[in-house]
């Protein structure tokens, strides 16, 4: 499993060979569409995240999974869904970065790709704050677990 800088640096390229917005645009939309739907029984009330203009309903599971080392640990696992295409994509990007990482990798990390990629000043002030709430609610799942051991 690669590493959240890891995988940080691996979306910064991608989207360094874009030079127009709107083709940047248009790999988030992409990458919102690949990205395997929600279950219907996870869009409910108590799994959406405050903060969205758009409705954004995330899904953590904590589950014990093997490394590359052959170690067993606790990782978890993001599943998320939105009714806005270009906040869909972002969504695949923070559970393509936090997704599969430990609760103390995740709290640790720097999300520097938001910048990098030039995200938040391409947003809208309601989609910066949704993006925002998203990452603290991913953080908020990885402090819960961390304490839960």
């Amino acid at each position: 499993m690669a590493t959240i800088n890891e995988i940080q640096d691996e979306i910064i390229e991608e989207f360094a060979g874009f030079d127009d917005w709107m083709d940047k645009y248009q790999l988030l939309i992409d990458l919102g569409n690949e990205q395997a739907p929600l279950d219907e029984k996870y869009k409910i009330e108590s799994n959406l995240i405050d903060g969205c203009q758009s409705r954004v309903w995330l899904v953590a599971d904590y589950v014990e999974r093997r490394n590359e080392k052959g170690e067993m640990r606790n990782v978890i696992l993001f599943s998320a869904e939105s009714d806005a295409l270009i906040v869909k994509g972002i969504v695949a990007l923070l559970i393509r970065v936090l997704s599969g990482q430990t609760p103390q990798d995740i709290l640790d990390a720097e999300l520097y790709f938001i910048d990098e990629i030039g995200l938040k000043e391409h947003l809208s002030p309601t989609r910066s704050n949704g993006l925002l709430a998203m990452v603290k609610q991913m953080r908020m799942y990885a402090l819960a677990f961390k304490t839960k051991g």
